[in-house]
């Protein structure tokens, strides 16, 4: 739980009374790989922090799985509209690695919004996520598969090794095979 205290810290002034009512809101969740946290069609109750591990959010089109985004920690997310709205999932979200989580209930992180610190950590996250999101969809639509994997080798090199190349490819939305022949085009000494 040490690492949630410093991750809220970067968003918001946290005095010590606001951080022992955040922090007696928590409890740990431990996702084991291939796990899922989250299924498609039932309501997120939760926010959570991921304190370690890796998680994937998929949907699925056509009896196909199709990723996404990847969180690593440490982060909090949840399946935003299902949370705010408490309505029925529209991702599901899956364990890659083993995981360490926090959890907070639906109520415990509505109450807490009159914590001014709280308030201010909530609203800049849902900015930063907009943005990111954002990022992603402009991404797609206006940018390779090969230039979004090369974006993602040069900002997050370790997360390429961790995920495994099925999902890495359908978060690219291209076929396996066309990720390999990628990765092979972008070995040092290859001309691309």
């Amino acid at each position: 739980m040490q690492s949630i205290k410093p991750f809220l810290q970067r968003y918001t002034a946290l005095p010590e009374s606001d951080w022992q009512a955040i922090a007696a809101c928590f409890s740990q969740q431990v996702l084991p790989k291939g796990a899922l946290l989250l299924e498609e069609g039932k309501i997120c109750k939760h926010l959570y922090f991921i304190e370690s591990g890796l998680l994937r959010f998929f949907v699925w089109k056509d009896g196909t799985d199709i990723t996404k985004f990847f969180t690593e920690a440490p982060y909090l997310f949840t399946s935003q509209q299902s949370f705010t709205n408490l309505t029925p999932a529209r991702e599901s979200i899956e364990a890659l690695e083993d995981s360490l989580l926090w959890q907070m209930s639906y109520e415990d992180a509505n109450r807490l919004l009159a914590l001014p610190s709280w308030n201010t950590f909530v609203r800049k996250l849902i900015q930063e996520v907009q943005y990111l999101t954002e990022e992603i969809l402009s991404e797609i639509q206006t940018e390779t598969a090969e230039n979004r994997y090369r974006k993602m080798m040069a900002e997050n090199p370790e997360l390429l090794q961790r995920v495994p190349l099925r999902h890495l490819a359908s978060y690219l939305g291209i076929a396996p095979q066309s990720l390999s022949r990628i990765r092979k085009n972008l070995l040092p000494g290859k001309r691309t």
